[in-house]
């Protein structure tokens, strides 16, 4: 069942009247007849969480707003920076208008005076369509002034950001909208609050496909949306899968869908040539490819159950060619390039986890150098402004903990042959005999 990529069985969907034609719309016009209150209790009552990593409720997100404040914002996250995560251009691409339309939804219901979407900056070509979709909802007379003879005005604008990791995290996004460095800010005030939001007013921040969910829900009702999914994992989710899988892609299942069901049924993985699956990119907890991890549900709440995160689902898979090893010093210099460098403990320890992984992996690394890995990384996690000292920690905590192996093979002490020395020695000697006499 797609709620949200609709435009891989509907040809032309992201055309407005396309849209139209197959219920466009009707999520918002039946809103704008409903109290904001009451459309923020349906989004509660539906159960949507944030798709964009934290898995925050999307209703309760709405109802910190202050209704009393005159200027409000609404800003989708749609900067889709996490490794291995390409659902939210697909959605962009193929089915704009169901964002567009659950932007204005979650605007009217927060009374927001305007919605912005902030995209990554290599998504220009995204931006530009869809401006074009923004200006068919204008017209339609579904953004802008008076929207529908309601008396609720709002408007909409697309914003480029650099293509900086860090402005995917909510804070450092919207410094980054303001014309600031995308650096995370110090909380609270939080944006849903005056003072800590987009201009310093009350602002809500969802991810693309969360909002993309809202219309269905406005549509066919909370109780209707709870029946797909887990009891507290409600609806369906875009499974980001890439890696080591014979058919990658985005998959929409319902949440609770195993990890068996998503990579031997539909990505054609054979199971006993998983060795390890990422599964929130690269800042979620590494997993093995165990059946135990395999037969588990693709929840919020059973992902913790084996210690990782559903996250974003970008689910990146690796086969038993892979060095675990390699692994982690790969994600450590991704984190390293993206580190915004506010906080002393991500900045200083993604450089030292990656000076002393290079060393490991050149085969220069002693066993005492896994130990201070564990230990720098330890010490990086919760202690900085956002989450990103947190996930940078994950890829060594994690390696380390599920495949030790993979570490000792490169640090184990080498036997070091007897002739060695002496040959040195001797060719020190006759260094020492071809030199010239001193004066």
């Amino acid at each position: 069942m797609n709620i949200l990529l609709r435009g891989r069985e509907i040809p032309d969907l992201y055309k407005y009247d396309v849209y139209v034609e197959n219920g466009g719309y009707e999520g918002l016009k039946k809103a704008l007849t409903m109290s904001p209150a009451d459309v923020i209790n349906e989004v509660k009552a539906s159960n949507l969480r944030g798709r964009g990593g934290a898995g925050f409720p999307a209703g309760v997100k709405w109802s910190f707003i202050p209704q009393s404040e005159p200027v409000k914002y609404v800003t989708v996250n749609a900067d889709e920076s996490e490794t291995g995560t390409f659902k939210d251009r697909e959605i962009m691409e193929t089915n704009p208008h169901q964002l567009i339309e659950g932007a204005m939804i979650c605007a009217y219901a927060i009374q927001a005076t305007a919605v912005y979407i902030y995209l990554r900056g290599e998504f220009w070509d995204v931006a530009h369509a869809l401006d074009e979709r923004i200006q068919e909802a204008y017209d339609a007379g579904l953004i802008g002034e008076n929207i529908q003879g309601s008396g609720f005005t709002c408007h909409m604008y697309t914003h480029l950001g650099a293509g900086a990791y860090i402005c995917g995290e909510e804070s450092a996004l919207l410094n980054s909208l303001e014309g600031l460095l995308g650096q995370p800010r110090v909380r609270p005030p939080f944006p849903a609050q005056k003072g800590g939001g987009l201009y310093k007013e009350a602002t809500v921040v969802n991810n693309v496909e969360t909002l993309t969910n809202v219309p269905w829900i406005m549509v066919n009702g909370a109780e209707e949306y709870k029946k797909i999914g887990t009891e507290q994992s409600s609806g369906t989710k875009i499974f980001c899968v890439s890696g080591h899988v014979p058919k990658p892609g985005n998959y929409e299942l319902p949440l609770g869908t195993t990890f068996r069901e998503l990579l031997v049924d539909h990505a054609g993985c054979d199971p006993a040539d998983i060795k390890a699956i990422l599964p929130s990119g690269g800042s979620g907890p590494i997993v093995p490819g165990s059946d135990e991890v395999l037969d588990t549900k693709l929840s919020y709440e059973d992902m913790a159950k084996i210690g990782t995160i559903l996250g974003s689902a970008s689910v990146i898979v690796m086969d038993n060619s892979v060095d675990i090893t390699w692994v982690a010093s790969k994600v450590i210099k991704f984190f390293k390039h993206e580190s915004c460098g506010k906080c002393t403990p991500c900045r200083e320890g993604t450089y030292w986890l990656d000076k002393v992984l290079d060393r490991i992996l050149a085969g220069e690394g002693r066993p005492e150098d896994v130990k201070l890995i564990d230990n720098v990384a330890k010490n990086m996690a919760g202690v900085t402004l956002c989450a990103l000292g947190d996930f940078a920690a994950n890829p060594i905590i994690h390696t380390i903990k599920n495949f030790p192996d993979d570490f000792a093979a490169h640090v184990q002490p080498k036997e070091v042959e007897a002739s060695k020395p002496a040959a040195g020695a001797a060719r020190g000697r006759a260094a020492r005999a071809a030199e010239p006499a001193g004066d």
